[in-house]
């Protein structure tokens, strides 16, 4: 099971934070910061995969500690793509090279959808960031990895932003306003 899904940037400024376990509130926020911190002063020819920090891993074991958990978080898996990093947290039933393909599978899905994605599409259209994010896991389970499925359901629920283009058109003028000709239909 997947635990949750973060986006940081290389200033350590969450983009994304997606939690499928409960977690408070403090604790959240603590366990951003350290995975942060170990994720950015790893070198970049070694692997993408970490043991959870005891932070997350001693708050989330059961009051008997002779039943085991499979789906106590035990696995930080991340990639680390030009100025953001794509971090999994997971249960150690999840294939860390399978959780690998699903941030490229992520990450190439937003680049189809922002068309060259960067982080100021992420910051300024979360809800199409969400929406993706939704298309491949519902409830810390996979759900869907096919990258056109992915992008296709995305667009079907009107949540893309269509980047403003000046075609000679005049600018922002009102004559194509309300036909939603170049104009984003979204919140």
């Amino acid at each position: 099971m997947i635990n949750a899904v973060l986006v940081f940037n290389n200033s350590g400024q969450p983009r994304l934070t997606k939690f499928y376990t409960q977690l408070e509130t403090s604790v959240q926020q603590r366990l951003i910061s350290e995975i942060f911190t170990l994720v950015s002063n790893r070198p970049n020819s070694s692997c993408n995969f970490l043991p959870l920090p005891p932070l997350l891993a001693s708050s989330s074991k059961s009051s008997t500690p002779t039943t085991p958990h499979n789906d106590t978080p035990s696995l930080v898996t991340y990639r680390h793509y030009a100025t953001l990093y794509f971090i999994i947290i997971s249960t150690s039933t999840e294939s860390p090279l399978a959780l690998l393909d699903l941030i490229q599978v992520f990450v190439e899905a937003l680049d189809r959808l922002f068309e060259n994605v960067c982080e100021l599409d992420l910051i300024f259209n979360f809800e199409t960031l969400h929406a993706a994010l939704s298309e491949l896991i519902v409830g810390g389970v996979v759900v869907e990895t096919q990258l056109d499925k992915v992008v296709d359901g995305v667009k079907a629920q009107g949540r893309v932003a269509k980047r403003p283009v000046n075609e000679g058109k005049g600018g922002l003028g009102l004559a194509g306003f309300g036909r939603g000709e170049g104009v984003w239909a979204g919140r």
